[in-house]
């Protein structure tokens, strides 16, 4: 850029986008300078090597707001777990967690695990499960219908609501 271009001579193009053929550095970048833009090279790999005559702090303004756009949310799975004995202030805490992952428009996957004796009040943990469906039914909707898993996991699949 400018000065820093030390080959001569040159392909120069105008900021218009008009071919002014070849020229000498020093001439190319007096013209530039008289126009208040700067002498861009564009193609260093061409012989000769081609450059532009631009305004380049306008063009790097616009590349990095390009670049910085509005970044997307990645949707996560976020997974939940609960034993059948979980007590109602803890299932409580667990669908505040759950609310606030689906309010950042992330799905969460509710597990009540089982463990030894446990497994034979499968029942408990199903309805545990319909239990917190229902108080978040206001912000999420059901994708997987609850469901035991492997014997020893009953679970829930749930997504945000599109508001």
């Amino acid at each position: 850029m400018n000065e820093r271009i030390r080959i001569s001579p040159i392909r120069v193009v105008s900021a218009t986008g008009e071919m002014l053929g070849e020229m000498e550095t020093a001439i190319a970048l007096r013209m530039a300078q008289d126009e208040g833009l700067d002498l861009v090279e564009v193609s260093p790999d061409a012989r000769p090597p081609v450059c532009r005559i631009m305004n380049y702090g306008k063009v790097l303004y616009e590349r990095t707001k390009k670049s910085g756009g509005p970044k997307q949310h990645k949707t996560q799975l976020k997974q939940l777990r609960l034993r059948a004995k979980t007590g109602q202030h803890d299932i409580d805490t667990k669908v505040r967690q759950a609310r606030d992952f689906l309010s950042r428009k992330d799905k969460v996957k509710i597990n009540v695990m089982f463990k030894g004796r446990e497994n034979a009040h499968h029942e408990r943990g199903m309805e545990m499960l319909i239990e917190i469906v229902k108080m978040l039914e206001d912000v999420a909707a059901v994708e997987q219908q609850p469901k035991m898993e492997n014997g020893k996991t009953a679970s829930v699949l749930l997504t945000p609501l599109k508001h």
